[in-house]
């Protein structure tokens, strides 16, 4: 996928999510496709909009006047685009479904500010709020992060070094990458391993050093249907240090955890005394699923673990300087 592709899919989620109505095409047409012929501008909003929902980002259809059916708008629902699963699924995964997840990311943050930017000179009403939803405070450290954001994007092979867990020795990899997501703080990429002729999924902070790009974008395409969620759920080898984890977060918040809770409690009275809270099971890592929990802010409360807890409270301290 190209990089103006991938611009341009970037903006029109930015544009039809910080809007309060519905967005008429003339006005998207005008701003995101200025160069395209009526014909074209069909052809690329239709296949963008496709594949926008194929990520699971609901872009919503309704009538500018609510009296009269007579012109067609545009918009993303923040409420629903939190509620359901969003899979970080093929090709513009890294782009839309991380966009707003790893702001904090260099590469990623330029490219949403440049979008903002953009819609902000063409005088488009912007609800900054709006881009909350995505809860824009998880950052990714991991050296082969870009490789292979850029690969899911352009469809390129990637080769690298991996260790396995328990092993000293690393070996080499070769990968058609679908998709990149987080899971439980920690990020994987899945897609078809070319030496084993199989599906596989790889965790970033396995990987020894940088992946390298190989080949020319294109060179592959995604088998259609693929959900990399489903994927890396079903090949993830069983975690020894997994526990189970109890935590509280306000209603209306906390969609990331939500979309990992294997079951969830609504109206229970938290820490702050009131019954707008809803309880959430999970089972991970207490030392990843901190970091997870640290980016709801107040929103988040672990009740169990003790362990978690523990670590929750030891990194907000480290945060404000220390302290008691």
């Amino acid at each position: 996928m190209s990089a103006r592709k991938t611009e341009r899919l970037l903006n029109l989620f930015i544009m039809l999510l910080v809007q309060q109505r519905y967005v008429p095409k003339a006005r998207i047409r005008e701003i995101l496709y200025p160069s395209q012929t009526e014909d074209a501008f069909e052809r690329m909003f239709d296949r963008d909009k496709e594949e926008l929902r194929s990520l699971g980002v609901p872009v919503e259809v309704g009538y500018l006047d609510a009296y009269f059916e007579d012109e067609v708008g545009y918009r993303i629902r923040p409420d629903e685009l939190a509620l359901p699963e969003i899979d970080l699924a093929p090709d513009e995964a890294a782009v839309v479904g991380l966009a707003g997840r790893v702001w904090q990311h260099a590469t990623l943050a330029q490219a949403t500010s440049d979008a903002l930017r953009k819609l902000a000179a063409a005088e488009v009403p912007l609800d900054r709020g709006n881009l909350d939803v995505v809860e824009p405070l998880i950052s990714a450290e991991e050296p082969a992060f870009d490789a292979l954001w850029q690969a899911a994007q352009e469809r390129r092979p990637v080769v690298f070094e991996y260790r396995r867990a328990g092993s000293t020795q690393s070996s080499t990899r070769h990968l058609q990458p679908w998709g990149v997501l987080r899971s439980s703080g920690r990020w994987y990429v899945v897609g078809y391993d070319t030496d084993r002729g199989a599906e596989r999924v790889f965790r970033l902070s396995r990987i020894v050093g940088t992946a390298r790009l190989l080949g020319q974008p294109g060179a592959y395409q995604v088998p259609p249907g693929t959900d990399i969620r489903e994927v890396a759920t079903r090949l993830a080898p069983p975690t020894a240090d997994c526990e189970e984890i109890s935590v509280l977060v306000r209603q209306g918040a906390g969609h990331g955890l939500r979309r990992m809770a294997s079951e969830a409690q609504p109206g229970v009275r938290g820490p702050d005394g009131a019954a707008e809270w809803d309880r959430l099971r999970l089972s991970g890592d207490p030392q990843a699923m901190a970091d997870e929990v640290l980016t709801y802010g107040p929103h988040a409360w672990v009740e169990s673990p003790p362990a978690l807890q523990a670590l929750v409270r030891d990194r907000l301290r480290a945060l404000v300087g220390g302290g008691s």
